[in-house]
């Protein structure tokens, strides 16, 4: 069997979509670092898009960059960011957001299927020795969405934790490096389920859904974007060659390409998904966007490496299966043939 590539979205191809559009770009000459025409109505569809007239966008290269520059913008050195216990920023960024924020720290909030919850938040924010020099300060309440373990914040749960957030003075930024599986899934608009919901801040991804190393800040506070100015030149992510970029983020943005990719990737997880299910296999928690985690033995996910299946494991007795933009119905197909082959001979 061919190889068939479920490690994850990162591991897919450029769509051809957004490959045209830096050919497209690719002629002429532009200012450099962001003074370009393509750049500037970067900012004018981002606007369009998210319906928010004020908005502004800071092109960067990696979701860790978007993430560690778009909370340092809202968050002093002696601040905290708050967030899942499992978030990507805490557990997964090499400590990026205390390095370029000048020693913010992160703390985790527990919450069930890996979302902060509004009682966890409160009783977090309750603990607090409030104005107490010895204790770092709050600052920024931090949402993965989707969570790192696939599951979503609904418009109401985002609602919900930002208006806590806001009532004790912090700002709300959300990871959104699959933000578009979850805006797919949700089957709401880019605006309700940001600064509608109370968000000032987005790390908006695009590479895991077919962009070419192209990550995108997107801010909603004013404040906030007067400083990334400075902190994207600071951190070496205002580029030269910025037009390319942008280009790649104008069509990721345009007529829905980056909604109808990540719908592809929900709706191939969701094949996967009930393939697996019939099989008898076990899941962490049920898959809300193109992210599963199964329960399979050690020696099951051996045999099913040896069938050609790519994936990761995560622990003992644990893999994760990622869709992308990309997967075809065959690798489904395929997948799922490998899964009952492997299944009806391993405990």
């Amino acid at each position: 069997m061919t190889e068939i590539e479920l490690r994850s979205d990162n591991a897919a191809a450029v769509a051809p979509e957004i490959l045209e559009a830096v050919a497209a770009a690719n002629s002429g000459s532009a200012l450099a670092y962001g003074d370009d025409a393509v750049t500037v109505r970067l900012e004018e569809v981002v606007r369009d898009v998210f319906e928010q007239p004020t908005a502004r966008v800071f092109p960067v290269t990696s979701g860790t960059a978007a993430n560690a520059l778009a909370l340092t913008s809202i968050c002093p050195p002696w601040g905290a960011v708050l967030c899942h216990e499992s978030a990507h920023i805490l557990n997964s960024e090499g400590g990026a957001t205390s390095m370029l924020g000048g020693g913010a720290v992160m703390r985790g909030v527990s919450g069930h299927s890996h979302r902060v919850h509004p009682d966890g938040l409160e009783t977090a924010l309750d603990a607090v020795r409030w104005g107490d020099p010895h204790h770092s300060q709050p600052a920024v309440l931090s949402l993965t969405q989707p969570t790192d373990m696939g599951t979503i914040y609904t418009v109401d749960d985002v609602t919900a934790l930002a208006d806590i957030a806001h009532g004790c003075g912090l700002r709300v930024h959300i990871d959104g490096a699959r933000i578009a599986n979850a805006t797919a899934r949700l089957g709401c608009s880019p605006a309700e389920i940001t600064w509608r919901a109370g968000v000032d801040i987005v790390s908006l991804g695009a590479t895991k859904n077919g962009a070419l190393s192209a990550e995108a800040i997107v801010v909603f506070d004013e404040e906030a974007a007067d400083q990334l100015v400075y902190r994207t030149k600071r951190s070496g992510h205002v580029t030269s060659k910025m037009r390319f970029q942008s280009a790649q983020l104008i069509a990721y943005l345009t007529d829905d390409l980056w909604l109808r990719l990540a719908g592809h990737s929900n709706r191939q997880m969701e094949r996967l998904a009930a393939g697996l299910l019939d099989a008898g296999v076990e899941f962490l928690n049920p898959p809300d966007v193109n992210m599963l985690f199964a329960r399979v033995s050690d020696d099951a996910a051996t045999q099913l490496e040896a069938a050609g299946l790519l994936f990761y494991r995560i622990g003992p007795g644990v893999i994760r299966l990622v869709t992308s933009w990309q997967t075809t119905d065959d690798d489904i197909d395929q997948t799922l043939e490998c899964f009952a082959s492997v299944l009806g001979h391993s405990a």
